[in-house]
């Protein structure tokens, strides 16, 4: 069938999954697709069209039943002005907390700003009046576009309805022609979610969002019953094989409870510096070259994977999230904000789910044979670090990782750095890690210089707290939290270096900047942009700049540049005992060398684990 068909019939079917019964449409041209799959579905009773001329009446009808049913209501209409007349009804949904799912057709991109009828500028076009707003593309052949068209609508529904905060949203869905069917049923892959004679109560939704009541932390054996159904045997409904991965988290409780779940159920845990779990016994330091191997991956696919926070430094980690046929999202930000970068999440739940009260099948194989891989990675890595004559960037990250202490603060900056620290940082002893921070919401390389300065000042003022031994006795101590640090490459420095300027009478912290400087953007080098014309100038921006010199121009108290090893060792020491706000140049190799350097510790990895088998991998 065509695309747009495509996309409206599972646009449609995942509404009804949902549980959305009652939709009010507006006819008209460009929403063709999604009326003649409302209809369809109307005539199989998975839900009550109602049609209405006037789209102003529409909004409202909607609104009504929305209001009264206390369910959500989706509204349809075409593009143009249809879409501006829901706006009155909006703003009375929006003060009054109803949950109303405008669903608007738009003109493909191509069609926009060119003068073409009934297209005007549809994007947010609600602003704050709803909740959430986006645009949905274009649909094409290509397989991965359910998995898309179904995340996008189950959070509109679980966004619509949040306790708390229910309201409108907004998904604008643009449509190419063929705007209708063109007999052809056949799709390159499932449309349904089940089989076409099963009811609207049998199908289950790709996310099972918040509203299972999940908001306090519950056994992950009485989570996983839900979809186990009345007849599974309770104490067999928890996969031997799991992961946990924990991506970028703010609540280093969550960051405690995933590494006890891990633990307790035998499972790996891979965690990304800013999600605070590179600890424990369960942990694995290498998890993103591991499964960057081929064989590795495909032999140690998990059953269940466990989000917690919002995972999405490594290629490799996503493609296990986006392989795995089952994977729960633990994070308090869940119902709203929905963090599912692979779009196929099982369920979401607002906090980690607590250790299984039954378990019977607990595989010591399974976990033995991932901290067997990683420690054959750890060798490998080491090795060939360790040979080399030139300080590296997974030089500078390991060694920094190495040396802090768990009164430290580390700002990891996006790009490399974090990347390196997620790829070769080892695992440390719980209590004994520092707490790592990152500027993780959008990634960006802007700001962390100022970032890295509010956050070790608020990391070194006093704070008080109730402290109760294990006799009960309470006594209010006051803690200060250590150094801290900052690993930026150099284009992250020069940046935001700006940020580091500040009047004498300014309160300034113990702060040390790492700078890893190989002149220019070294990421570039090891994503498919490498080798393409023009490639310095417009990837690698090399500047030539003394970042010494630099530094001085902002009057930081003391800049050093190092070349090895044990002079950063000795320069972040120094440092840290002098206090203030230090910068530590790293200078490190030609960028390409960098590259040729991560394929090359990719490659040890690899050919480590070539006769891993023997290890009895289950």
């Amino acid at each position: 069938m065509n695309p747009s068909t495509a996309m409206a019939r599972v646009l449609v079917d995942e509404l009804v999954a949902g549980g959305v019964t009652e939709v009010v449409l507006a006819p008209g041209s460009r929403s063709a697709a999604l009326a003649i799959a409302l209809a369809e579905a109307d005539e199989r009773d998975d839900l009550r069209l109602h049609v209405r001329v006037d789209e102003r009446s529409a909004g409202f009808l909607a609104l009504g039943l929305a209001k009264v049913a206390k369910e959500p209501v989706a509204v349809v209409t075409t593009s143009g002005t249809a879409v501006a007349n829901l706006l009155p009804s909006l703003v009375e949904a929006s003060y009054a907390g109803v949950p109303v799912i405008v669903i608007s057709a738009d003109r493909p991109a191509e069609l926009r700003d060119t003068g073409a009828h009934q297209t005007i500028d549809q994007v947010k076009i609600f602003g704050t009046t709803v909740r959430w707003s986006t645009e949905v593309a274009v649909a094409e052949a290509r397989v991965g576009q359910v998995r898309y068209w179904r995340s996008v609508v189950a959070r509109a529904i679980s966004v619509a309805t949040e306790v708390g905060s229910s309201g409108p949203v907004h998904l604008n869905v643009a449509f190419r022609d063929p705007l209708v069917p063109d007999g052809d049923d056949t799709w390159i892959e499932p449309l349904a979610l089940a089989d076409a004679d099963s009811s609207p109560e049998e199908r289950l939704p790709v996310a099972v969002d918040a509203r299972l009541g999940m908001s306090a932390a519950q056994p992950i054996d009485e989570i996983l019953a839900l979809f186990a159904g009345p007849d599974a045997d309770p104490d067999h409904v928890v996969p031997a094989r799991g992961v946990v991965v924990v991506g970028d988290l703010s609540d280093v409780e969550a960051s405690d409870s995933a590494v006890a779940l891990a633990e307790s159920c035998g499972w790996p845990l891979i965690g990304e510096p800013s999600g605070n779990a590179r600890v424990g016994d369960s942990t694995v330091a290498h998890g993103a070259l591991l499964l960057a191997d081929p064989h590795f991956a495909d032999e140690h696919a998990p059953e269940l994977v466990v989000c917690v926070g919002r995972p999405g430094l490594s290629r490799s980690v996503l493609a296990m999230i986006r392989d795995a046929p089952m994977v729960i999202v633990a994070d308090d930000r869940a119902a709203a904000y929905r963090p599912d970068p692979t779009r196929n999440a099982t369920m979401f739940v607002s906090v980690v789910p607590e250790p299984p009260t039954a378990f019977e099948l607990y595989d010591d194989s399974w976990l033995d044979a991932w901290l067997a891989a990683d420690a054959r990675a750890d060798a490998a890595i080491t090795k060939r670090l360790d040979e080399g004559s030139t300080l590296t960037g997974p030089d500078v990250a390991r060694t920094l990782w190495d040396v802090l202490d768990s009164s430290a603060l580390l700002l990891a900056a996006s790009s490399w750095p974090v990347r390196h620290l997620e790829s070769f940082a080892r695992v440390r002893v719980a209590d004994e890690a520092p707490l790592v921070i990152g500027n993780r919401g959008a990634s960006g390389i802007d700001g962390l210089l100022a970032t890295a300065w509010g956050a070790a000042l608020a990391h070194q003022t006093p704070r008080t707290a109730i402290h109760v031994d294990e006799d009960g006795v309470a006594e209010v101590v006051t803690a200060t939290g250590g150094t801290a640090y900052a690993l930026v490459g150099d284009l992250a420095f020069l940046h935001d270096h700006n940020g580091l300027l500040a009047g004498d009478d300014e309160p300034r912290p113990d702060l040390v900047i790492v700078v890893v400087d190989n002149d220019g953007g070294g990421i570039f080098g090891q994503l498919e942009q490498a080798g393409t014309p023009h490639f310095e100038r417009i990837f690698g921006t090399p500047l030539g700049l003394d970042l010494e010199k630099v530094a001085a121009a902002v009057a930081v108290d003391h800049v050093c540049t190092v070349t090895d090893v044990t002079a950063l060792v000795a320069a972040i020491d120094e440092a840290t005992a002098a206090g203030g706000v230090r910068v530590v140049v790293a200078k490190v190799g030609e960028r390409g060398d960098e590259a040729q350097l991560l394929r090359d510790l990719q490659t040890d990895v690899s050919a480590a684990l070539v006769d891993l088998d023997d290890l009895d991998t289950p």
